[in-house]
């Protein structure tokens, strides 16, 4: 039995990931491809190193073997009932057992929060840093002078009283 690598973000189910080979032809010259298993259906695909990334991601040591990190069990396929291995969290212990009490969950619980709370301070002094503020600045201003630009166009092309229904706008 082959292990998964890899779950569909949207969909679940388990793939592995095979290989990775640069396209030819042309059509596919200077493309990456990736060859990947869906150990569900048995059937091996191929599609981009783009698509890839963005479609699957890869599986951590620590998710869930039932629900591959989802939080509910993809068997059934209800998204309103937690599954019954990780109890909803989506994670098991460190050496990969499920929880089997209040206290195991609580302890899986507490990694899953540190690890949000370590991504969090990182992220805040990503954004913290001066360079970082005046890119923001930049792009919030640009986003307001393209907004007020698009507004004034489209008043100008709109209804008007002026020649060939359109408004007096100049000299």
């Amino acid at each position: 039995m082959t292990n998964a690598t890899h779950t569909h973000r949207e969909r679940g189910g388990k793939f592995q990931e095979i290989a990775q080979h640069q396209g030819a032809g042309t059509d596919l010259e200077g493309k990456w491809l990736v060859l990947y298993r869906d150990l569900d259906k048995g059937i091996d695909s191929i599609t981009s190193l783009q698509e890839w990334e963005t479609q699957w991601r890869a599986l951590a040591p620590d998710d869930c073997p039932i629900c591959l990190g989802a939080g509910h069990d993809q068997i059934k396929g209800n998204r309103d009932k937690p599954c019954g291995g990780c109890y909803g969290l989506g994670k098991v212990r460190d050496n990969g057992e499920t929880p089997a009490d209040c206290w195991e969950v609580a302890t899986v619980a507490t990694g899953i929060i540190q690890r949000q709370q370590e991504e969090l301070l990182n992220l805040r002094r990503i954004a913290q840093n001066p360079e970082v503020q005046a890119l923001i600045d930049q792009q919030r201003q640009q986003a307001i002078d393209d907004s007020i630009a698009r507004q004034e166009r489209h008043w100008r092309d709109g209804q008007g009283w002026g020649p060939g229904g359109q408004r007096y706008t100049g000299d």
